[in-house]
């Protein structure tokens, strides 16, 4: 449930983060350019952002197994 949400709320990041470039870019169509190059950016940082936050609650219930200790150590 909790992987759930955090893919929720990368969805979310990313969307609005669509959104207001998308308003930027009606508002000033001279930095349109501009203004995708930074969105991706952004939207690629929520999305790594995001894939931290969704390991951790991915990994949240797990119990740990022998094999993953030898392979921490």
């Amino acid at each position: 449930m909790r992987a759930l949400i955090e893919l929720l709320h990368i969805a979310v990041g990313v969307l609005a983060t669509l959104l207001l470039a998308w308003l930027a870019a009606w508002s000033v169509p001279n930095a349109r350019e501009s203004i995708t190059l930074v969105a991706w950016i952004v939207v690629g940082v929520v999305v790594l952002s995001g894939l931290w936050s969704l390991r951790r609650a991915r990994d949240h219930g797990r119990v740990p197994q022998a094999d993953d200790a030898a392979s921490d150590a």
